[in-house]
């Protein structure tokens, strides 16, 4: 096999290959399609969450991505590194935390990551304390990690994964058992190593409220085969569809004006509160507030309406439950 040397991936890095492309990855097991020609791609210092209904295959997907398992068919690329054809450059990118990281209970901290650091090559002493300062732990460095709560032992499972500073960080249900402030100080970190570090993340997770929040796209799969790969956020809805409602001073004036626009549909009005609803896309909303300007309508409130992540999942899976 051709190993692809230090040069290849810089140019590799420069040119826009994908850190993780799952390239058609079946696996068979008695017959049955478990996952079934899945493909997607992460990009660099990109946040994506694997979502899918119970027995949708996230965990086995996990689990061909790091080696655990055998694919039955396709290939996992990660930083241009080939899972099934070349493992070990393959998964010196990957960091990864499956279930819950397990630590020695009566050591410190820092000796766990030192002895970590014993069995493997090349980490140095200053990046211990960059990614100790990563995740906010150096004031615990010291401590036993049995006096630790749950959100530590977390950040210290996620340094330990980022000290041979991979490519690509895979996180099974990270804030699980989590209070809301652990919550939150997961969901920062996270976003810091996304963006410090430049480090992809992929998630899995059925906090979908969490995912909404942190990640920059969702992967959707239902018995083993994508179902769905989107944006979320504000970049989610920069081209598509808005759907609004108006709160006007005239609004027989405001119905005339909306009715003479091309590209808004007026889709339901409410007289008691001065009110109507239109659809329109994104690029449209200024040239709407405009013309109701020059037509000296008066606009006291614009309200968006969007469709939460839940609401989209039980819409791509049919209802399925999440797990």
């Amino acid at each position: 096999m051709e190993r692809i040397d230090a040069n290849q991936e810089q140019a590799a890095a420069t040119c826009g290959v994908p850190v993780l492309l799952m390239n058609k990855v079946t696996k068979m097991i008695k017959g049955k399609a478990i996952v079934n020609q899945l493909s997607f791609e992460i990009g660099r210092g990109e946040i994506v969450g694997l979502l899918g209904p119970n027995g949708a295959g996230k965990t086995t997907t996990i689990r061909m991505m790091t080696g655990l398992i055998k694919m039955t068919e396709g290939d996992v690329l990660v930083h241009g590194h080939s899972i099934r054809n070349d493992f070990k450059q393959a998964i010196a990118h990957i960091g990864a935390i499956i279930e819950n990281p397990e630590f020695y209970a009566h050591m410190t901290g820092l000796d766990n990551l030192l002895q970590y650091v014993r069995m493997s090559d090349g980490i140095s002493e200053s990046r211990i304390n960059e990614v100790v300062e990563l995740v906010g732990l150096q004031e615990a460095m010291n401590k036993k990690v049995k006096a630790y709560s749950l959100g530590m032992r977390q950040r210290l499972g996620i340094a330990q994964a980022l000290l041979h500073s991979p490519k690509l960080l895979i996180l099974d249900e990270p804030t699980n058992g989590l209070d809301p402030a652990g919550i939150r100080e997961m969901r920062d970190y996270m976003r810091k190593i996304a963006e410090v570090e430049g480090i992809s993340i992929l998630i899995s997770s059925h906090m979908l409220g969490e995912i909404e929040q942190i990640c920059h796209r969702a992967v959707v799969i239902q018995n083993g085969t994508l179902v769905r790969a989107t944006r979320l956020g504000a970049e989610a809805h920069t081209e598509g569809e808005v759907a609004l409602t108006m709160r006007v001073d005239n609004i027989a004036a405001a119905q005339a004006v909306i009715q003479a626009e091309a590209g808004v549909q007026l889709t339901g009005t409410d007289e008691l509160h001065s009110e109507l609803n239109v659809r329109l896309y994104d690029h449209k909303v200024p040239e709407l507030v405009a013309a109701l300007g020059a037509a000296k309508v008066g606009i006291y409130r614009i309200t968006e309406h969007k469709q939460s992540l839940e609401e989209d999942f039980l819409n791509w899976t049919g209802g399925n439950r999440i797990a």
